[in-house]
Parts: structure tokens; C-alpha cells; sequence
């Protein structure tokens, strides 16, 4: 007999009466990008600007014998080249945190331009700056290259050999018994535990152990990475950059060149797509040492080739899990054993893989076993919830399976081991209130999962998915102006709509219009610090900011109020943006009337945030999709898809929509075609859009969603994250969709029409 456990505490409070919080006004930068106004890092255009070209290593792994420039720099037209022996020498190795991932100060330092050994293909070695493109282009083929060519290693495992070519012999192990003594590809042995796992498994009914494998994907955005720099005379710097966080730039050119903060101006353009990928500086440091030696502005741009092979896609995986079940149901035990690539530096997102992995479940016995392991591939950067998708790919495969097993449908074993308020996970954490039970039910309850599905080579998947969010810090100010408009200045890089979000919170909190608010990103010189646009942070957070400022702008308005009235401000209300005199009913001012008055009573009303919430609001998604399988040619196609996710509120739910539904798009991408296929040589065989296959209007059918809305209590209009949890259950959905299809369970990926045909025993 099965009996379900319902989560303590589950009831959700009633949504409060929003009146802008909630709708779906117009976007604010929509207009200036649909009519090709807004300007893009690629369209910067300054008096007197070069053009910069980077030389790139045309193998895997190799010594740099020597750099030979003399002939490129007596090009005419040439105006600067540099090599790492332009960059300073670095006295300190420390960690970076750049806001989502970071890294090791000497390992950014050569992954910028290469010093002693190429460590990829792709990997920049120097760099050119002329007065065109052209010529830019041509001197680079003047420089001469002495390189040592070594063997490369490009898969995880091979690189774990103690007899694997080491990437750098001075790389040692880290883990908690401290550093190896041996050098090793190995850069760090992580490990989550919880409870007892042998006695777990002697508990356990069903158990079943499988490997999973996906390979490195790159984020896809349709912008390329772009930096144009000015050194002027006076050391001051000032970039342009198309960046997911102008501070995080800022600071990574200080530590690299050296330069104090307060000489670096970062300027963040609009941005055309980052996903986690326009984090870490590639460009921007070699732009400026090249406007150094050039005296004048440098734009640098990288063609597709360069993203693909010189950019950081994330890791590809190696997975083992065993999981044990009893027979009515219950997740009893669980280990993993997981190797992240993490490319030619440590970098991988292995820690967020070993701690989302098992997240939708309360199991109370887990040993997890994480490596990070360097390869000849590209540095790997953040990727939408950098590690969860893999890590889900096998769980979610591995569930599946064992539901089967003990006889229940996928979606009634999940709901049965939902985690919930008070799961304690394996990384020691625990869970507040989520949303879990609720999505998972509100799949159970959908048209999708009751609608009929019998035809042959068709089958229906479901998967889930948790990512823990973050707070990050975030500032930003606001000022009322005499019309009763309000100037919102924010510095977070607007991807999935921050300008929006923020000015609907600020006009909530203030009881105006949001047609009154005018928001806008300003750069590092005219706003306080604010932590990159990642971690599904940046409506948290920024909404966070927005109701500090709105108080303080509150408390002005009613001591203003007050001194006009000639009265005591505990007698002034303020309540949808209207002030009125407690004591005499016929005293009434609305907020642009107040505005109005301002100069006169005081001076400008300006209000600021700049919080630093410590909890974030995990966000929690259960998606269920339709496949059908053609037996003859291995192609999938998606019939169905709907996703299912707690969003907290849905601050303006077009853009929670949009943002599920891109992260469906990219994680079929992922299940179904997207791979870096390198040969053995490890050379990028399609670093092209045309032969790196992402998925088009063709290939997916209309996403439905389902917003759960069960308010994040730790936010003040109980906001979470939406953009990266939906990333997370997509891999494994469709795998599952296809092992329903044709009787045939697939553990890697992509499941691309080749894999498809040779699982069946149709190709070998």
C-alpha cells in the first residue's frame, strides 16, 4: 500500500491584491531594439579606433618555443602586437569570484593569452591591432610560431590515468584530505554525505546503478563576444563591452593588468545573449594592452569560430549512480560518482551538479564523489544553471527507471519523495519553503499528463528539477522628478528583462504607474556595485533594492507632508500612492502633486538599495513532454511540451513565460543535437552554426507553461529565480520520453538521429 506524505506547512497564503506586480506592461528598451537603435558592443565607433585580430593556436597542446612579430609589426597599418609578455607579471595567484564561476588569478592570466604552453586549440598566443580588419587579419599570418607539439587529452577519464600527459606539472589535487602529492589533471575531489550509505542500500528492495555521459555544449547566443578599450594617457581605462556584469569586468582587468579600480571605467552594452558564457573577460584585457601601446581606441570582435572554440562552453560529464528504493516506493539510498571536464583550467560547475542533483528528493542516505578534471578543451564558463543539467539527466534517468520498477507511474513516485520545508540535502543544507510537491501535483493534474498518447514509436517523459538561486548585491538609485516621473538607475545587465521587473516592483511599492518610472543601466563610474546578471538573481535582488529605495522615498514624502500640514508624521498615511492627513480628512496630496512641491520643501527625493539578502528561495520544476521516434532514420521529433514551474510571484509573467520556455528550448538543443565533436587531435570539427546543430522554430512545437506561484517568504513580493531552473529537467525528460518510445533506455548524449539508430541495433 502506498501512502503519500504530505509536506508540513503547504499551505501558501493567499496572493496579495498586485496592481502592477503581475501584468504585462511594455518592455522599456523594445522599442530601440525592434527599430535597431540600441546600441551592441559591435557598434561602438570612436575617432581614430583600430581594429584588433587575435592569433590563435592552431593545435591541442603544445610548448611555445618562441613568438616571432617582428614581420607583422612592420606591416603599414599595423599599429600595436602583443603578447603575454605585454601583460604584468603576477604576484599573487588568488581566486577570482566572478559572480558565477571563477578562477585562479595565473590560470585567467594565461587563458587570456597563452605564456608558456597552448593548452587548446583556439587558445589566443598574440594579437594585433591596424587601422582595418584586413590588415589586422593579414599580419597575424606574419607571425611566426615555434611550437612543441604534445599529445592531447581530451577525455575525463583518460586525463585521471596516472599516466595521462599532464596539462600543467605544477597542478596537484585539492580535496578535504588536503593537496596530492603527485601532479595530476585532477584539480579537485569534492564529496557530499548524508546518513549511512551501506545500510541504506541493505535496506533498499530495488536497486539499480547505471553510467551517463554528455558531452561540452556551448551556451548559443546569437552575439558574439566583443571588447573595445581606451588607455589614455593619464592610465585611466575605459571599456565597452557587451558583459553580463560590468563590475566583474572591472575587477578581473584590474587584478590581470594590474591597475587600480578606480582608473577602470566598464560600460555595459546591450547584450545579445550570455547565459552564463559573457562572464569572464576574453577581449577586453588584449584591447587594452594594445590601445596602450597604440595610443588609440582598439575594437576587438570574435567571428563563430572563435566563440566555439575560444569561449567557455560547459563541461561535458561523466556520471555513475546508484540508487536504492523500497518496494512501496521510497528513495532509500543514493551514490554518485561524477567527473566534470573543466577544459584546459580548473572551472567546471562541479559543485552546483553534486548539489542540485539529487535535489527533488528527500533521501536519507547519500554519498556523492565529484571530480574536476582538466582537458585540452576550452576554459569552461557558466552555462543557465552551470552543472544542474547533467547532474539531472542521470538522476531523473535513473528515477524513471526505478519507478518502473516498483510498479508506479514516474509522477506519483516523484510526489511520494518530493523534497520539501525541512529536507536536509547532502551538501548539508536545508530546505525552506518550495515549491516542489506543488509543481509536481500540478503535472499530475495538467491536460498534457491526461491526455491520451498511444500511438506506436511515441512516448511521454517527465523529468525535475531544482536550481538554489542566489542573492548576490545589487544597488541602484531612484529619483523623483518634478512631474512625478521617477528615474530608476540600475547596474545590472538587462538579459531577461531587470529594467522591467525593477521598475514594475518600484511602482508597486510606491503606488504609482509603471508608465512613471524610467529605468536605465548605468556603468561601474555611475552606480554602486552590483554582482553579474547570473544565478537567476537579478529580480530577486534588484526587486530587493527597489523596495529599500521605495521606503526611503516613502518616509521623505510624509515627512515632506507633514512639514506642509504643519503636523506630526505619524499622522500622514501614505497608501497607493496618495498622502493624506490622518487628523484632517480634506489634507490630500497624490504623489505627483507631492513631486511638485519637492524643491520647495526640501529638496530632491531620492531614494537607494543596496541589499544583501543571505536567502534566495530554491526554485523547483516538473516538465513533461511528447516524443515520437522514426525507426528508419533515428529522428526525434517533439510533439508536446509542457513545463511546470514554482516562479514565487510572477513579477511580469510574459517574461517568466519567455524565460522557461528558452531554457526548454536550449536543454532540448542539448538532449537532441548539440555536442562538441573534436577529433583526435582535438580540433573542433563544427565550430560553425551550421554544423554545431542548435534547434530552430522547427524543431519545437509551442511550449506550454504552468506557473506554480508559492511565494518565496525571504522576499518581499516573494519572488524567485525563473531564469535557470527550467534548463534542468529537459535532458532528461526527452531521454525518458524515448526509452518509453522504443523500449530502449539511452545513457548519453545527444540523442542526435546517429545515436538513436545504433541503440536500436540498426548501425553499429
Amino acid at each position: 500500500m502506498i501512502i503519500e506524505e504530505k509536506p508540513r506547512q503547504q499551505e501558501t497564503p493567499a496572493k496579495p491584491a498586485y496592481k502592477v506586480i503581475g501584468t504585462r506592461p511594455v518592455r522599456p528598451d523594445g522599442v530601440e531594439k525592434v527599430i535597431g537603435r540600441a546600441k551592441y558592443g559591435a557598434d561602438i565607433d570612436l575617432p581614430g579606433m583600430l581594429y584588433g585580430k587575435v592569433l590563435r593556436s592552431p593545435v591541442a597542446h603544445a610548448y611555445i618555443r618562441s613568438i616571432d612579430t617582428s614581420a607583422a609589426e612592420k606591416l603599414p597599418g599595423v599599429k600595436a602586437v602583443v603578447t603575454s609578455a605585454d601583460l604584468p607579471r603576477l604576484s599573487s595567484n588568488e581566486y577570482i569570484d566572478m559572480g558565477e564561476g571563477g578562477g585562479q588569478l595565473q590560470d585567467l592570466h594565461d587563458n587570456i593569452l597563452a605564456s608558456r604552453k597552448v593548452l587548446y586549440k583556439g587558445h589566443a598566443i598574440a594579437s594585433v591591432a591596424a587601422t582595418n580588419p584586413h590588415i589586422a587579419e593579414e599580419a597575424l599570418s606574419l607571425i611566426k610560431l615555434d611550437l612543441e607539439e604534445l599529445p592531447p587529452v581530451l577525455d575525463p577519464l583518460e586525463a585521471m590515468r596516472e599516466d595521462a600527459p599532464l596539462l600543467d606539472d605544477q597542478r596537484y589535487t585539492e580535496s578535504l584530505a588536503g593537496r596530492s602529492s603527485k601532479p595530476s589533471n585532477i584539480a579537485r575531489h569534492a564529496q557530499h554525505a548524508i546518513g549511512d550509505i551501506e545500510a541504506g542500500f541493505a535496506q533498499a528492495d530495488v536497486i539499480v546503478e547505471r553510467e551517463y555521459r554528455t558531452s561540452m555544449v556551448h551556451q548559443g547566443y546569437i552575439e558574439p563576444q566583443n571588447g573595445t578599450a581606451l588607455w589614455d594617457a593619464d592610465d585611466h581605462i575605459t571599456v565597452w563591452t557587451s558583459t553580463q556584469g560590468a563590475f566583474s569586468v572591472r575587477a578581473e582587468l584590474s587584478k590581470l593588468l594590474l591597475v587600480p579600480l578606480a582608473q577602470i571605467r566598464v560600460i555595459p552594452m546591450e547584450i545579445g545573449g550570455g547565459f552564463g558564457g559573457k562572464i569572464a573577460v576574453y577581449l577586453e584585457p588584449v584591447a587594452a594592452l594594445l590601445s596602450r601601446k597604440a595610443g588609440r581606441p582598439v575594437k576587438m570582435t570574435m567571428t563563430r569560430a572563435e566563440v566555439l572554440e575560444a569561449t567557455g562552453p560547459t563541461s561535458g560529464t561523466y556520471i555513475k549512480l546508484k540508487m536504492g528504493a523500497k518496494k512501496d516506493g521510497r528513495l532509500i539510498a543514493a551514490q554518485a560518482y561524477m567527473v566534470y571536464e573543466s577544459g584546459a583550467y580548473p572551472s567546471s560547475p562541479l559543485g552546483a551538479g553534486m548539489s542540485c542533483m539529487l535535489g527533488p528528493y528527500d533521501i536519507p542516505n547519500v554519498l556523492i564523489d565529484g571530480y574536476d578534471v582538466v582537458v585540452n578543451k576550452p576554459r569552461t564558463a557558466a552555462y543557465r544553471a552551470p552543472g544542474a543539467p547533467a547532474a539531472a539527466f542521470a538522476a531523473e534517468s535513473l528515477v524513471d527507471e526505478l519507478a518502473g520498477k516498483v510498479g508506479l507511474d514516474p509522477l506519483t513516485f516523484r510526489r511520494i519523495n518530493a523534497s520539501k520545508l525541512g529536507t536536509r540535502l547532502a551538501n548539508g543544507n536545508v530546505l525552506p519553503r518550495v515549491g516542489n510537491y506543488e509543481c509536481i501535483t500540478a503535472a499530475m493534474e495538467s491536460e498534457h499528463w491526461n491526455a491520451p498518447l498511444s500511438a506506436p514509436w511515441r512516448g511521454r517523459g517527465v523529468a525535475s528539477g531544482v536550481w538554489y538561486n542566489w542573492g548576490g548585491l545589487s544597488s541602484l538609485t531612484a529619483s523623483v522628478n518634478a512631474d512625478g516621473s521617477v528615474t530608476l538607475t540600475e547596474g545590472s545587465t538587462d538579459i531577461g528583462g531587470s529594467r522591467a521587473t525593477a521598475a514594475m516592483q518600484l511602482a508597486e511599492a510606491l503606488g504609482i504607474p509603471y508608465e512613471s518610472i524610467h529605468p536605465f543601466v548605468a556603468d561601474t563610474d555611475n552606480i554602486g556595485y552590483n554582482d553579474v546578471t547570473g544565478g537567476s538573481r537579478t529580480t530577486f535582488a534588484t526587486g530587493w533594492a527597489v523596495y529599500e529605495a521605495a521606503q526611503q522615498i516613502k518616509r521623505q514624502l510624509i515627512e515632506r507632508a507633514a512639514r506642509l500640514w504643519e503636523c506630526s508624521e505619524t499622522d500622514v498615511d501614505y497608501t497607493n500612492g496618495v498622502l493624506t492627513c490622518k487628523t484632517n480628512p480634506d489634507l490630500r496630496l497624490s504623489f505627483k502633486e507631492m513631486a511638485e512641491k519637492a524643491h520647495s520643501t526640501g529638496g530632491t527625493i531620492v531614494g537607494c538599495g543596496n541589499p544583501s539578502p543571505k536567502q534566495f528561495g530554491p526554485a523547483f520544476a516538473t516538465h513533461i513532454v511528447d516524443v515520437e521516434v522514426d525507426p528508419e532514420t533515428g529522428k526525434v521529433q517533439i510533439l508536446r511540451y509542457t513545463a511546470i514551474q514554482d516562479v514565487g510571484t510572477a513579477i511580469h509573467p510574459s517574461y517568466v513565460e519567455g524565460q522557461i520556455q528558452g531554457g526548454v528550448a536550449q536543454g532540448v538543443g542539448w538532449a537532441l543535437n548539440e555536442v562538441y565533436d573534436y577529433d583526435e587531435q582535438g580540433r573542433l570539427r563544427n565550430a560553425s552554426l551550421l554544423d554545431y546543430r542548435q534547434p530552430t522554430t522547427l524543431d519545437l512545437p509551442m511550449i506550454d507553461t504552468i506557473l506554480v506561484e508559492v511565494p518565496n517568504p525571504t522576499h518581499p513580493y516573494g519572488v524567485r529565480g525563473v531564469g535557470e531552473v527550467p534548463i534542468v529537467p529537459p535532458l532528461a525528460a526527452v531521454a525518458n520520453a524515448i526509452a518509453h518510445a522504443t523500449g530502449q533506455r539511452f545513457l548519453k548524449l545527444p540523442l542526435n538521429p546517429d545515436a538513436v539508430l545504433r541503440g536500436l541495433g540498426k548501425i553499429k
